[in-house]
């Protein structure tokens, strides 16, 4: 049995700004090491740099893929069988879902930076979750490769 190709993947990465700041987590972390002397300011700029990028990295590097037969959304796998009509969600109906529509149960895969998602209903009467909560830039692709 061969696997078809991925046909949608999107990593939900964290945007420049975040980055601009774990360069100044950086500088602040030299700083604060700076009256021990040259060689303390310098390992205190390189670890808090570098403890600042792993967790913007980490952060930033959930992914959204459709691959033979199955979503995968972070920690998430689903098989397409198991999965509704998804619904593409625009910012104001995407706030809503992430607040006074929200389900508790709710698999959400959430990014603060992306103001856009699709809301899928999960079928399978074996699952509690009732819906998944999907960041993403490009819903109604998305979308259009849920439904194929």
């Amino acid at each position: 049995m061969q696997l078809s190709a991925e046909n949608y993947d999107e990593r939900l990465t964290a945007p420049r700004s975040w980055w601009v700041i774990t360069g100044l987590i950086g500088i602040s972390g030299g700083l604060i090491l700076l009256p021990l002397g040259a060689l303390p300011m310098l390992g205190g700029l390189i670890g808090a740099a570098a403890l600042a990028a792993v967790a913007v990295s980490s952060y930033g590097s959930a992914r959204i893929r459709v691959v033979a037969g199955s979503l995968i959304a972070g920690d998430a796998r689903l098989p397409l069988s198991a999965l509704g009509p998804a619904e593409p969600l625009d910012a104001d109906e995407a706030r809503a879902w992430r607040t006074h529509k929200a389900d508790p149960r709710a698999f959400m895969l959430l990014r603060s930076y992306v103001p856009t998602a699709v809301r899928i209903p999960v079928t399978d009467p074996q699952d509690p979750t009732p819906y998944l909560y999907l960041s993403t830039r490009n819903p109604e692709a998305l979308v259009a490769e849920l439904s194929k």
